[in-house]
């Protein structure tokens, strides 16, 4: 990571709803207005639904969202949505599949635009599949054994939907997770509508509706989110 990030959300999933107060906090932390929101994970899904989601939720925080349409491979290749990414204060990838999201921005120009981003210092959110990627290693959506992630942060996995038994209705993919995972990895189950934040000094903190649970060598962490700090 670079000298001075800017901030870092992690969220559970079911971004912009009721008791994701944190964006509020994400918002004044951009130093700006403005949310560029990227509904790459949602392809598949109408993905213009994500992005008035996103506006309709941060008018109500003072906030407005442009949408930008990395859909696909060659969108992440363009030069002029990576000029966009760079330039943004607050970038919000979005819920939906994280091996496509992956596949579209691994070794793009847009991600790395998103990397320059956040190491001169704006803020970056990722919900659900947008959280999961931006470690490494990733957890696999299929099964919850760990893959290879985008890593803007590394030595970390998240768990996102944590506790939701549509998901994962016996628990089976988490504790592969946590099982497979490697010695002294902290794997991160974050409930919905509930981020892990990384802020710029270098601490992690939990906003919003739920409680994470850290996991290393197969156990819950009791130090919680402070064991993220000895990383």
């Amino acid at each position: 990571m670079g000298a001075s990030p800017g901030t870092l959300a992690l969220v559970g999933g079911r971004e912009w709803t009721e008791g994701c107060g944190f964006d509020a906090e994400l918002l004044a932390a951009s130093g700006g207005d403005q949310v560029l929101v990227l509904p790459t994970a949602a392809a598949y899904e109408r993905p213009e639904r994500a992005v008035v989601a996103a506006g309709e939720w941060f008018e109500g925080l003072g906030g407005r969202v442009e949408g930008l349409m990395v859909l696909s491979r060659a969108d992440a290749q363009d030069d002029g949505a990576a000029a966009r990414v760079r330039a943004a204060r607050f970038v919000y990838l979005s819920d939906g599949s994280a091996l496509h999201l992956r596949s579209v921005l691994k070794d793009s120009k847009v991600y790395a635009a998103l990397q320059d981003a956040w190491h001169a210092g704006a803020v970056v959110a990722g919900s659900g599949a947008g959280a999961m990627v931006l470690t490494d290693p990733m957890v696999d959506p299929r099964g919850g054994a760990l893959t290879v992630g985008l890593g803007l942060v590394d030595h970390l996995a998240v768990v996102t939907h944590y506790g939701e038994a549509g998901e994962d209705s016996h628990g089976e993919k988490l504790h592969r997770s946590v099982v497979l995972a490697p010695h002294g990895l902290p794997v991160v189950g974050i409930p919905q509508r509930t981020a892990v934040i990384l802020d710029p000094d270098g601490g992690w903190r939990a906003a919003g509706a739920g409680t994470p649970a850290v996991f290393v060598d197969g156990g819950v962490a009791p130090d919680g989110l402070a064991t993220l700090a000895t990383r």
